[in-house]
């Protein structure tokens, strides 16, 4: 009886962890749709953030935004927020940050831009971009 509840004890624990490693790495990149609100409080607090201009239509986009997914679970991305903009609907703001062309990803550090790239597809190159926020 011992044996056993020992062996279900230590299957509980391991279970535990791995849930807990799951929503660690669930949660390490963030990518949300754009907010105006939601990016100047991100700003305003100095956190880490990325502004990724996109189009549905555009296919150098939805490859970003594969490699947006394979990052989310990078866990040296943590606290990284990426911003989803709808590169045709915000037309003022593409203008305001002299935004040229959809796939376009601008990263800050708070209110500060520290990197800008446009039309990059390679997952280690994306990675070395938001990296330069935290």
């Amino acid at each position: 009886m011992t044996r056993y509840l020992s062996k279900m004890f230590s299957l509980k624990v391991s279970g535990l962890l791995l849930g807990l490693l799951f929503i660690g790495a669930a949660q390490a990149l963030e990518s949300v749709p754009y907010s105006p609100e939601a990016v100047s409080k991100a700003q305003a607090e100095g956190k880490p953030l990325a502004l990724h201009f996109h189009a549905p239509w555009c296919g150098t986009c939805v490859s970003q935004e594969k490699v947006f997914d394979r990052l989310k679970t990078d866990p040296g991305l943590a606290g990284l927020t990426l911003y989803v903009v709808d590169y045709d609907s915000n037309r003022p703001l593409r203008r305001q940050l002299k935004v040229r062309s959809q796939s376009t990803i601008i990263v800050y550090q708070g209110s500060k831009e520290v990197a800008r790239s446009g039309g990059e597809t390679q997952l280690e190159k994306i990675r070395s971009l938001l990296t330069t926020a935290l």
